[in-house]
């Protein structure tokens, strides 16, 4: 008996070392452009609705995997969400400092919500509906999560290329959620599954990059209309 629980410990935490390392980066991306104090709120209180949603999630899973493309719309908000942090980066950072904070708190709610079905899924499996082991799996991730998204979000204050990273990584987890969805999954054939996952992360990265490109071509398109005027008045 104890061999066995001892056992289903530590495949929750295998589990959950395994399947955290998405949330804590969109997390970490979320709240590293927040002042410390606001980001370690942003952290707490988006952790807190997580948990929250976790929960629920956990009892309603049996009628929520029963909604037709649930994991393809959930894959694609995480291209989205990926998406919409890298704008967000680009545009001024002259922002009311409690929108932005509330901003985050909801960015970091919605993407742990959506990137934990497999999480909880997995979880739920190896605790095989023993409710104790339910609740050490949820403490045992959502402390993981929270200490792996304050570090990443350090490293991301540092470490800027960093956050392309975690773009792409965002959209290929979204990729592989719509493949993975039941009904996707039915019609489509098994060689286009991984194509369609990195075709997905590619759109994503392009769409997020698609500013950058724009801005860097309207600057070099000033340089030289400036040097063809600079020619023309020689």
């Amino acid at each position: 008996m104890l061999v066995a629980l001892l056992g289903r410990l530590l495949s929750i935490v295998l589990i959950d070392l395994v399947l955290s390392g998405d949330n804590a980066l969109v997390i970490g991306m979320a709240a590293h452009r927040l002042p410390p104090g606001q980001r370690r709120w942003a952290i707490v209180l988006g952790g807190l609705g997580a948990i929250a949603l976790r929960v629920l999630f956990t009892a309603l899973a049996a009628l929520l995997l029963a909604i037709p493309f649930l994991r393809a719309i959930g894959g694609l908000l995480i291209g989205w969400i990926g998406f919409k942090l890298v704008r967000e980066e680009s545009e001024t950072r002259d922002i009311a400092p409690a929108t932005s904070l509330w901003e985050a708190v909801q960015t970091i709610t919605l993407a742990d919500f959506v990137m934990s079905f497999d999480n909880m899924l997995a979880v739920g499996g190896a605790a095989h509906g023993t409710v104790e082991l339910l609740a050490f799996g949820l403490l045992v991730s959502m402390s993981l999560i929270l200490f792996g998204s304050g570090l990443i979000a350090l490293l991301l204050d540092r470490l800027r290329w960093l956050l392309w990273v975690g773009v792409a990584v965002l959209g290929v987890t979204g990729g592989r959620m719509i493949v993975e969805d039941p009904i996707v999954a039915a019609r489509l054939h098994p060689v286009l599954e991984w194509p369609l996952v990195v075709g997905f992360g590619v759109v994503v990265c392009g769409s997020a990059a698609w500013p950058f490109v724009r801005r860097v071509l309207r600057r070099r398109s000033g340089l030289l209309s400036g040097d063809e005027r600079g020619h023309a008045d020689a």
